[in-house]
């Protein structure tokens, strides 16, 4: 029996790779916009395949600690859904990208131990959704996409008064085993269905996609 796990397919950069994640099942599509990430898309490329997202699917821009002006050449022109902030976006700043841009936002935290945990409470009161991450560590290039995980025990049982989702590592070979321990009940993959940086798989998003609703054995 399928479960009702939502999936989100972050880093797409084709529209090969976009399809596959649509015809899949993804519940969310993710472009980045930030110049160091592999996965990096210019705004008149992501407006192009924001255009070829069916309606039903999420759009999503991922940024990183950008600014007014940078925030608003993208929703000017990317047809989107929701904003992902996964930066160090203070709680203050993402109140205010969410009062400014209307548009629901979904804010990044990273986790590694316990020490961690109460920042997803203070960021669940300003954001609309959160997304539980594996936390980078100090001086990494880049604050996601780097295929790690963090203790999922962290977290199990924890619930927040949003949505929330659960990042970091996850791959069609551990997503179950995290969804179990955690109970999330949506989930964000990159690297993990990649054949190479920034190159997604065909193969391995159906993969995650039935791992993630419990149909692959």
């Amino acid at each position: 029996m399928e479960n009702s796990v939502r999936v989100k397919i972050c880093g797409l950069t084709d529209a090969q790779a976009l399809r596959a994640a649509v015809e899949a099942g993804a519940a969310y599509v993710g472009f980045v916009f930030f110049a160091r990430s592999p996965r990096n898309l210019g705004v008149a490329r992501a407006a192009e395949l924001a255009l070829e997202v069916p309606p039903g699917v999420a759009k999503v821009a991922l940024t990183v600690d950008a600014d007014d002006a940078a925030l608003d050449e993208i929703v000017d022109r990317v047809p989107l859904d929701m904003l992902q902030l996964h930066g160090s976006e203070s709680p203050a700043r993402v109140a205010a990208i969410r009062a400014r841009f209307g548009l629901p936002v979904m804010k990044a935290v990273g986790v590694a131990g316990e020490a961690d945990l109460p920042a997803l409470e203070e960021y669940a009161q300003v954001a609309d959704q959160i997304l539980v991450d594996a936390k980078p560590p100090e001086g990494a290039a880049l604050p996601g996409g780097r295929g790690v995980a963090f203790d999922w025990r962290l977290i199990s049982g924890r619930r927040w008064p949003l949505p929330w989702m659960l990042a970091g590592g996850l791959t069609p070979a551990n997503v179950s085993e995290a969804i179990a321990l955690t109970g999330a009940k949506q989930v964000d993959v990159s690297s993990g269905v990649e054949s190479a940086p920034g190159v997604k798989d065909e193969r391995l998003i159906a993969d995650f996609m039935k791992a993630a609703r419990g149909e692959l054995r």
